[in-house]
Protein backbone atom coordinates (compact mmCIF):
# COMPACT_ATOMS: atom_id res chain seq x y z
CA UNK A 1 0.00 0.00 0.00
CA UNK A 2 1.29 3.38 -1.07
CA UNK A 3 0.60 6.18 1.77
CA UNK A 4 -0.68 9.40 0.58
CA UNK A 5 -0.03 12.61 2.10
CA UNK A 6 -2.76 15.68 2.45
CA UNK A 7 -1.99 18.87 1.76
CA UNK A 8 -3.99 21.52 3.42
CA UNK A 9 -4.60 24.68 1.86
CA UNK A 10 -4.19 27.46 4.02
CA UNK A 11 -8.23 28.34 3.26
CA UNK A 12 -8.92 24.94 4.36
CA UNK A 13 -6.59 25.32 7.68
CA UNK A 14 -8.42 28.95 8.73
CA UNK A 15 -11.56 27.66 8.08
CA UNK A 16 -11.04 25.13 10.54
CA UNK A 17 -9.29 27.09 12.83
CA UNK A 18 -13.04 29.35 12.41
CA UNK A 19 -14.94 26.84 13.48
CA UNK A 20 -12.78 25.31 16.40
CA UNK A 21 -13.08 29.11 18.09
CA UNK A 22 -16.47 29.29 17.42
CA UNK A 23 -16.96 25.42 19.16
CA UNK A 24 -14.76 27.08 22.15
CA UNK A 25 -16.95 30.12 22.20
CA UNK A 26 -20.34 27.73 22.77
CA UNK A 27 -18.60 26.03 25.06
CA UNK A 28 -18.05 29.00 27.30
CA UNK A 29 -21.42 30.09 26.98
CA UNK A 30 -22.57 26.64 28.00
CA UNK A 31 -20.42 26.50 30.75
CA UNK A 32 -21.11 30.17 31.91
CA UNK A 33 -25.11 29.46 31.67
CA UNK A 34 -24.62 26.05 33.35
CA UNK A 35 -23.24 28.13 36.06
CA UNK A 36 -26.02 30.60 36.34
CA UNK A 37 -28.62 27.52 36.49
CA UNK A 38 -26.59 26.23 39.72
CA UNK A 39 -26.54 29.76 41.40
CA UNK A 40 -30.41 29.49 40.80
CA UNK A 41 -31.11 26.24 42.29
CA UNK A 42 -28.92 27.01 45.19
CA UNK A 43 -31.10 30.21 45.84
CA UNK A 44 -34.22 28.17 45.31
CA UNK A 45 -33.21 25.50 47.86
CA UNK A 46 -31.95 28.12 50.50
CA UNK A 47 -35.66 29.98 50.02
CA UNK A 48 -37.29 26.41 50.22
CA UNK A 49 -35.54 25.93 53.74
CA UNK A 50 -36.15 28.88 55.10
CA UNK A 51 -40.27 28.52 54.13
CA UNK A 52 -39.63 24.77 55.37
CA UNK A 53 -38.78 26.20 59.36
CA UNK A 54 -41.64 26.17 61.34
CA UNK A 55 -42.43 29.23 62.50
CA UNK A 56 -43.10 29.77 66.14
CA UNK A 57 -47.18 30.15 66.70
CA UNK A 58 -49.51 30.41 69.97
CA UNK A 59 -50.14 27.69 71.77
CA UNK A 60 -53.41 26.28 70.67
CA UNK A 61 -56.07 26.11 73.31
CA UNK A 62 -57.62 22.67 75.01
CA UNK A 63 -60.49 23.24 73.17
CA UNK A 64 -59.56 23.09 70.30
CA UNK A 65 -57.19 19.96 70.46
CA UNK A 66 -60.59 18.11 72.31
CA UNK A 67 -62.35 18.95 69.28
CA UNK A 68 -59.91 17.44 66.47
CA UNK A 69 -59.42 14.54 68.92
CA UNK A 70 -63.15 13.65 68.40
CA UNK A 71 -62.99 14.40 64.76
CA UNK A 72 -60.23 11.83 64.30
CA UNK A 73 -61.62 9.17 66.47
CA UNK A 74 -64.72 9.48 64.60
CA UNK A 75 -63.14 9.39 61.14
CA UNK A 76 -61.27 6.26 62.32
CA UNK A 77 -64.34 4.26 63.44
CA UNK A 78 -66.33 4.75 59.52
CA UNK A 79 -64.38 2.41 57.97
CA UNK A 80 -67.08 -0.67 56.88
CA UNK A 81 -66.02 -4.03 58.86
CA UNK A 82 -65.08 -6.94 56.67
CA UNK A 83 -67.62 -9.96 57.08
CA UNK A 84 -66.37 -12.31 59.74
CA UNK A 85 -66.39 -15.79 58.40
CA UNK A 86 -68.07 -17.95 60.76
CA UNK A 87 -67.32 -21.74 60.75
CA UNK A 88 -68.28 -24.91 62.43
CA UNK A 89 -66.56 -27.91 62.94
CA UNK A 90 -68.50 -31.15 64.01
CA UNK A 91 -66.94 -34.61 64.46
CA UNK A 92 -69.59 -37.83 64.30
CA UNK A 93 -69.09 -41.63 65.01
CA UNK A 94 -70.26 -44.37 66.35
CA UNK A 95 -73.72 -42.18 67.26
CA UNK A 96 -71.34 -39.40 69.11
CA UNK A 97 -71.08 -36.50 67.88
CA UNK A 98 -68.60 -33.70 68.80
CA UNK A 99 -68.33 -30.03 67.37
CA UNK A 100 -65.19 -27.69 67.87
CA UNK A 101 -66.11 -26.11 70.98
CA UNK A 102 -66.84 -29.28 72.57
CA UNK A 103 -63.31 -30.27 71.85
CA UNK A 104 -61.92 -27.50 72.80
CA UNK A 105 -63.80 -26.93 76.10
CA UNK A 106 -62.25 -30.97 76.88
CA UNK A 107 -58.73 -29.79 76.26
CA UNK A 108 -59.24 -26.88 78.41
CA UNK A 109 -60.22 -28.96 81.59
CA UNK A 110 -57.48 -31.29 80.67
CA UNK A 111 -54.94 -28.49 81.00
CA UNK A 112 -56.70 -27.11 84.27
CA UNK A 113 -56.98 -30.21 86.20
CA UNK A 114 -55.00 -32.69 84.69
CA UNK A 115 -51.99 -30.78 83.91
CA UNK A 116 -52.58 -28.59 87.33
CA UNK A 117 -52.33 -25.58 85.38
CA UNK A 118 -53.63 -22.17 85.32
CA UNK A 119 -56.76 -21.33 82.65
CA UNK A 120 -54.74 -17.78 81.81
CA UNK A 121 -51.73 -19.35 80.93
CA UNK A 122 -53.43 -21.68 78.21
CA UNK A 123 -52.19 -19.40 74.93
CA UNK A 124 -52.42 -22.26 72.55
CA UNK A 125 -54.18 -25.44 71.63
CA UNK A 126 -53.74 -27.73 68.49
CA UNK A 127 -56.12 -30.70 68.16
CA UNK A 128 -55.89 -34.13 66.28
CA UNK A 129 -58.83 -35.96 66.54
CA UNK A 130 -58.70 -39.49 65.19
CA UNK A 131 -62.17 -40.87 65.63
CA UNK A 132 -61.07 -44.16 64.58
CA UNK A 133 -59.48 -44.22 67.81
CA UNK A 134 -61.75 -42.55 69.83
CA UNK A 135 -59.13 -40.44 70.52
CA UNK A 136 -58.06 -36.66 70.72
CA UNK A 137 -54.04 -35.87 70.59
CA UNK A 138 -53.10 -32.06 71.81
CA UNK A 139 -50.40 -29.64 71.78
CA UNK A 140 -50.64 -27.13 74.23
CA UNK A 141 -48.44 -24.13 74.64
CA UNK A 142 -45.98 -25.62 71.73
CA UNK A 143 -44.76 -28.13 74.70
CA UNK A 144 -47.49 -29.69 76.12
CA UNK A 145 -48.62 -32.78 74.24
CA UNK A 146 -50.90 -35.94 75.28
CA UNK A 147 -54.33 -37.33 74.33
CA UNK A 148 -58.01 -37.93 75.93
CA UNK A 149 -60.80 -40.13 74.85
CA UNK A 150 -63.58 -38.79 73.77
Amino acid sequence: MAVTKKTVTPAAAKEAAAKTEEIKAETKKTEASTAVKAEAVKKAVKTEAAKAEPEKKEPVKKTAVKKTAVRKTAAKKEPAKKAELKSAVHVQFEGKSYSQEDLLQIAKDVWKYDLKQKAGDLTSVELYVKPEESMVYYVMNGDHTGSFYI
